[in-house]
């Protein structure tokens, strides 16, 4: 692969669209493509130019970039993909999925005589949008490499986290610590509002103490101390609960196939599927703050009893 290479992007959801606007930006020959007509309908508002069909996508691309809800559609993709794309040509999946299917993706890329990378994501649709996103990679050197200049218009930082399946495996991790760590900082300000303490002061100690972490300093759940963050927009997503609840279902998925019990990844789980079931899926993740403080006075009520 040299010069421009042509690159077919599947999938143009909340983070599709901002990455392949990123790559056209740039310079790159893209051909978009998506199964929805309204992601369609979105690209080409944003001025991008689609294409008709997954065929037409992906017949003689260069490289084929995946960013899809769920393993299953990563390898339907790629199995209608592989004998389309050029000799020697190179996926990159920026998927979230789960560790067996990356590692079945990786094995049929192989089998094909393709170079495979997993390419996870960090930072949201606003890193999308900046093109500051993390990205996680997977696989073996030489794939990593080609991958590179194709996903530095997108990106803040790539880190290849080992062979295949590592960069699933990073993100998986990462995201159950993000998870936890948003219901932690949720709770302490629905306890300090119980106490008569403001939200900015909580704010102001704990972004200075050792309560200072990224669900706080960045992405505060309470509208006012971090001005950028979903609460101040009615927990627009940014990063949307069902994704979250995703995220907290594969890792124990891993857990399992592990055979490594995660107490608080469990738990973070259960409390995010009680937030989807209550309606949440579509508003941002933090948005756990109101179903906390329902909760709350579920509670309180009970207790009253």
């Amino acid at each position: 692969m040299t010069g421009n290479p042509t690159i077919a992007f599947v999938g143009l959801g909340n983070m599709g669209r901002p990455m392949v606007s990123r790559l056209v930006a740039a310079g790159a020959s893209v051909r978009a493509f998506d199964a929805s007509l309204p992601a369609m309908e979105a690209m080409r508002t944003a001025g991008v130019e689609t294409v008709g069909s997954l065929t037409e996508a992906m017949t003689g691309a260069d490289v084929l970039v995946t960013m899809l809800p769920a393993g299953r559609h990563v390898v339907a993709v790629s199995q209608e993909a592989y004998p389309l794309l050029t000799r020697g040509a190179l996926h990159i999946d920026c998927s979230s999925i789960d560790i067996a299917s990356a590692k079945a993706i990786h094995a049929s890329a192989v089998a094909h005589g393709f170079h495979s990378v997993d390419a996870p994501v960090s930072g949201g649709t606003g890193g999308a949008e900046a093109g500051s996103l993390t990205f996680m990679l997977g696989g073996d050197p030489a794939a990593v490499e080609r991958a590179r200049p194709i996903l530095e218009p997108m990106a803040g930082r790539i880190v290849h986290c080992g062979e295949a399946a590592a960069g699933q495996a990073a993100k998986i991790c990462n995201n159950m610590i993000l998870g936890i760590s948003m219901i932690g900082v949720c709770e302490a300000f629905v306890l300090g509002e119980k106490l008569g303490l403001s939200h900015q002061a909580l704010f102001d100690v704990a972004s200075k103490s050792s309560g200072q972490c990224w669900s706080l300093t960045s992405y505060c759940p309470v509208p006012g101390p971090v001005p950028t963050s979903p609460a101040n927009n009615e927990y627009r997503p940014g990063f949307a609960a069902a994704l979250m609840a995703k995220d907290l279902g594969l890792s124990q998925a891993a857990a399992g196939d592990a055979h490594f019990e995660t107490p608080m990844g469990a738990l973070a789980r259960t409390l995010y599927d009680r937030l989807l079931d209550e309606g949440g899926g579509e508003r941002d993740f933090s948005a756990m703050i109101e179903f906390l403080r329902g909760a709350a006075t579920t509670t309180s009520t009970e207790d009253a009893r």
